[in-house]
């Protein structure tokens, strides 16, 4: 694996956690307006209920919240001009956030946040009484920060609709200033739900994808969209406008650690290589990855692709050739298999598609099943005699694979087990060619005439380390075969054992 490649993408991760914690460093301030003990128009329910939560919302993820509740008009225009001047303090990496939950009027194309001490004969007397909306936007834009966000949960029934003049619902759209994400809780000229438990809709569903790690603010929103529609049975659209010009999430992505880029990067090279055999041995090694679905789905189609019949260079006119898709039957049986995964499952399929574009992969689960029932079963894990090193036919003593008889060296013949085996060094032995498939089932063309170093980067030191695995536990020299058999584990063990001369 390129070691250059990994080293880069650890530096990435570590200036991706900088970022991250950058991010929460910057500072964030938030006023939280929510007006519900209404005197001289109908009250509403719950709007202090939403400030409240959204004021707890907005300090898990890092504000510094100024929260305001059943407020006069003078104590919202003091608590306004305040979050103004605290927010170009801030400076220019600040986030600002203004959310309003209350009665809200628009007039002449002008919006207004009203006080609970409202009192209101005339239609041109609302700037009076009311609070613009714009005083908001102009404040947050002085400060001249990259990131302002304004939510207006406002959106409920007109209570001046005896007013002339007074007489439309909802709030006009307003037009953002740079850098401001604007969010209404209903479409322009509508009315929104106050919401029949203890929060509205829209800010119940602001506050629970708040939290989300990664999420842009805006596709953030449409969530809320979504789940407001559902909730409210399509009466009520959120709204939102945007002039942003940066990137902003409540809660930055969480920086993957060095193992998952490790990881990724290990994937990446097994999957750009289209090597059946490298797919499965990365399935051995990560069974439960992240990456183990995409994986399997990969197996099956190179599988696949191992058993198409090869094309005819002159194909008579009278031949079709074997259709490559399995039948719907066969899919239904391996899929049911994987299912289940059972070695029963496994068997059905193979006795029913022994040559099967699957039988491959089966063959394959059904042995890790296999293996994993032995590697339980105190009895069948206990070591067998016929295991054992054989007698060399040069007439080197017998070696009891627990108590070496003579030193084994990297570059000496082995001088035990079979003739092709016993004549050979571990060095040689190493750049050969496997006797058997390394896993069963693996069709021919992936390991036939094959050398060893095309799966293993066996060299001395780390063949040593492998080795030295065998030394700790003695029951792996038995457990799984090895394409070179039995003994040549056990002469590594041995080797090993003897400090890897």
């Amino acid at each position: 694996m390129n070691r250059f490649a990994i080293a880069i993408l650890l530096a990435l991760t570590v200036t991706i956690g900088a970022l991250s914690e950058r991010a929460h460093a910057e500072p964030r301030l938030a006023l939280v307006v929510g007006n519900g003990a209404y005197t001289t128009v109908t009250p509403l329910d719950n709007p202090v209920n939403d400030a409240s939560l959204m004021a707890d919302a907005l300090r898990k993820v890092g504000f510094e919240v100024t929260l305001v509740t059943d407020s006069s008009q003078n104590e919202m225009i003091t608590a306004i001009s305040q979050f103004g001047s605290k927010l170009r303090a801030a400076g220019e990496d600040a986030t600002g956030l203004f959310y309003y939950a209350g009665h809200g009027v628009q007039s002449f194309g002008a919006n207004f946040l009203l006080p609970v001490d409202i009192e209101l004969q005339d239609a041109a007397d609302l700037s009076l009484v009311g609070v613009p909306a714009q005083a908001v936007l102009r404040q947050m834009f002085s400060a001249r920060n990259r990131t302002n966000i304004v939510i207006l949960d406002a959106c409920r029934n007109n209570p001046f609709v005896s007013i002339p003049d007074l007489s439309d619902n909802g709030l006009a759209e307003m037009k953002a200033p740079r850098g401001t994400f604007l969010s209404y809780s209903t479409a322009p000229g509508d009315i929104a739900l106050d919401g029949i438990g203890g929060n509205s809709p829209f800010t119940e569903a602001l506050a629970r994808h708040m939290p989300t790690p990664g999420m842009p603010v805006e596709t953030l929103f449409k969530a809320v969209r979504v789940d407001v529609l559902k909730e409210t049975g399509n009466q009520q659209t959120p709204w939102d406008t945007s002039s942003l010009t940066v990137d902003f999430q409540f809660v930055p992505a969480k920086a993957p650690s060095a193992e998952e880029v490790e990881l990724r990067q290990i994937w990446d090279t097994v999957k750009l290589s289209k090597d059946p055999l490298q797919v499965l041995l990365f399935l051995r090694a990560h069974p439960d990855s992240r990456y183990s679905a995409e994986a399997r789905e990969l197996l099956t189609a190179l599988m696949e692709k191992e058993t198409q019949p090869t094309a005819q260079a002159t194909p008579a006119p009278q031949q079709e050739s074997e259709p490559a898709t399995p039948q719907t039957s066969e899919r239904d049986m391996i899929e049911t298999a994987r299912r289940e995964g059972t070695a029963s499952a496994y068997q059905t399929y193979l006795d029913a598609y022994p040559n099967g574009a699957f039988a491959e992969l089966a063959r394959l689960e059904l042995q890790t099943i296999v293996n994993k029932e032995q590697s339980t079963d105190p009895v069948a894990s206990q070591p067998q005699q016929e295991d054992a090193p054989a007698i060399a036919e040069q007439g080197s003593p017998a070696t009891d694979p627990g108590e070496p008889s003579a030193v084994i060296a990297f570059n000496a013949p082995l001088a035990m087990g079979e003739p092709d085996i016993a004549t050979r060094s571990i060095s040689e032995l190493i750049t050969g060619s496997p006797k058997f498939p390394p896993i069963e089932g693996l069709p021919e063309a992936v390991w036939k005439d094959k050398t060893c170093a095309a799966c293993h980067q066996w060299e001395q030191a780390n063949l040593c380390d492998q080795a030295k695995t065998y030394v700790a536990d003695k029951s792996r020299t038995i457990e799984k075969q090895h394409p070179y058999g039995g003994t040549f584990k056990n002469a590594l063990r041995l080797w090993a054992e003897q400090g890897c001369p």
